[in-house]
């Protein structure tokens, strides 16, 4: 408790002269020491009091700058503009503009279409509101961002053997926003829910979201539509079905004897926000073909086009962009399903970059050895900089600089040299560190526990539950990973730690400082204890374990440890 109260005042200290990741790893420090105490953090009078001060502080809004600049802090989402339109109401009996029904009903036979389109008081409604400062707004940032993926929306749809004119549907859920949510919680361009998402194809770890990924999430809706047209054999009960379920329509179906949108939506059995739905989709088709015809002129952004790679170990996007010299926004915005800012130990993880520049990545990434990809960076050098001032920016050492850019420590920099900065391992210290983690609807501990690599067990005991049942809205306690081992301040009179059992690879030797060595994990030991009994990291274990970024550490694993260098 001594240690847990010293590291907490020693944070609040770091935090109010600014030294934030400083404050952070201390505050961490004292929120590790309380749960490895053993004792009863909520009952126990001795300390409950100091646990809530802590927990309260660290978790206050105060402090949420810690989080920013953090290559595991999660990405923001936007609000999805369908959530906007639907509040809008349209008075009984309004009569519509007798010009624009003309128009839109002129537009039908002189534009192309492979969906029917129809001109209604209901479509005419949304067209007019379309045509306010509120609506043109939505409509015009959907028809800019829409040049951005309707190359790939249009080959996925023919591929799949879609109407292309499903592309208005997209345009209606987000506005072509990959991380658009909408107030169901439903995510990306074609707007999945979970389960629907996880019945398609579409998963969601800690690190990924692939409903936020434009052509799976493309692909997924393709065949949810496809399904539900074979279902219903009518496109707009189909896009009524993807709203709200295809249960509710078949039931409006069933209760009416009507298997037609429009006289369902007269009898007004079907959800109000699926009743829009449908003419919503139908009015941005309108607009969207012929924009000048309704006052809107778009300049639609540029396809991008990118390179596709696998990186085969975890990377953090600003080594990424530090390597090809891009910024990290124009990462992000190519790989929107990411949800952090460094990509999954997934050896499968594919990381999309600007077209031309792979070669380049790959060439240069080859002076940093895979399990730094995380911690170290690259910085380039500005007039005039010394080695000095560079090491003071990332707190190395200037030595530890030249070493790995094999100079001589006092040499001239050049400006506009690129420095390898072999910064402290930041995974190690972050891929442990405490992040509070919301319940969702359908999780359970089995499922939180894969999204972050920790056990059940690990749950349970970080948040001192009684037993593995969660509820929606609860805060959990998570370390990803692992949790990391408590330093302990070693004292002048203390004994050798003794050694770790070790298990020597058959035909090598202990005594082989460059042989490889086998160890058996035993109970209670974590993948960070074992790093540090060996003087490893646990990026290295996990290189030489491939093992160990499909699942996390169990009793009884055999991990190969690759001597230090």
């Amino acid at each position: 408790m001594a240690y847990a109260q010293a590291q907490f005042e020693a944070g609040q200290q770091d935090y109010r002269a600014g030294h934030l990741t400083k404050a952070r790893h201390d505050f961490d420090d004292a929120v590790d020491a309380m749960l490895q105490s053993g004792l009863d953090l909520e009952k126990d009078p001795r300390v409950a009091p100091v646990f809530q001060h802590i927990v309260e502080t660290v978790s206050s809004e105060e402090l949420a700058a810690f989080r920013e600049g953090d290559g595991f802090a999660e990405q923001k989402a936007e609000a999805a503009p369908l959530d906007e339109i639907p509040e809008m109401t349209f008075a009984e009996n309004e009569k519509t503009d007798p010009k624009l029904t003309a128009s839109a009903e002129g537009e039908l036979s002189a534009v192309a279409h492979d969906l029917p389109l129809t001109v209604n008081e209901y479509v005419l409604a949304y067209v007019n509101f379309f045509q306010t400062p509120r609506g043109r707004a939505i409509v015009e940032t959907g028809l800019r961002r829409a040049g951005r993926y309707r190359p790939m929306i249009q080959k996925v749809l023919a591929q799949e053997g879609m109407p292309q004119d499903l592309i208005y549907l997209a345009q209606a859920e987000s506005a072509f926003q990959p991380v658009a949510i909408s107030h169901k919680q439903a995510v990306g361009l074609w707007q999945f829910v979970a389960g629907r998402a996880h019945q398609y194809g579409l998963e969601r770890t800690w690190w990924v979201d692939e409903r936020q990924d434009p052509e799976k999430a493309t692909r997924a809706a393709a065949r949810h539509l496809r399904d539900l047209y074979g279902m219903f054999n009518d496109w707009y009960l189909a896009m009524a079905a993807y709203d709200s379920g295809p249960g509710n329509v078949q039931k409006a179906i069933e209760r009416t004897g009507y298997a037609d949108f429009w006289e369902l939506y007269r009898r007004n059995v079907l959800p109000q926000e699926t009743r829009n739905y449908v003419p919503i989709i139908l009015a941005l088709a309108l607009i969207g073909k012929d924009p000048q015809r309704y006052g809107i002129q778009v300049t639609p952004d540029p396809y991008i086009e990118t390179d596709r790679i696998k990186p085969g170990h975890p990377i953090d996007l600003r080594l990424v962009a530090e390597t090809i010299d891009v910024d990290v926004e124009t990462l992000r915005a190519l790989n929107p399903q990411l949800l952090r800012t460094i990509t999954p130990a997934d050896a499968n993880y594919e990381l999309r970059l600007p077209s031309g520049t792979a070669d380049r990545f790959l060439s240069d990434i080859a002076d940093i050895p895979p399990e730094k990809w995380v911690s170290w960076r690259r910085h380039r050098v500005e007039e005039g900089e010394t080695l000095s001032e560079i090491a003071r920016k990332y707190r190395v050492a200037p030595a530890a600089i030249a070493d790995a850019n094999g100079i001589e420590s006092r040499a001239p920099l050049d400006a506009g040299e690129k420095l390898i900065i072999p910064a402290a391992a930041l995974s190690e210290m972050d891929m442990g560190k405490l992040t509070r983690y919301r319940v969702r609807r359908g999780d359970t501990l089995a499922t939180i526990a894969d999204q972050f690599s920790v056990s059940r067990a690990e749950l349970v005991k970080w948040n001192h539950l009684k037993n593995e049942k969660v509820v929606r809205g609860m805060t959990l306690r998570v370390y990803p990973g692992g949790l990391q081992p408590l330093p302990v301040a070693a004292k002048s009179d203390s004994k050798p730690a003794p050694a770790k059992p070790v298990v020597v690879a058959a035909g090598t030797s202990a005594a082989d400082k460059d042989a490889p060595l086998t160890h058996r994990v035993l109970a209670g030991e974590t993948l960070w204890s074992i790093a540090r009994a060996y003087r490893t990291t646990a990026e290295a274990l996990r290189g030489a374990n491939q093992f160990l970024f499909t699942r996390p550490l169990q009793v009884g694993d055999q991990l190969t440890i690759l001597p230090a260098h």
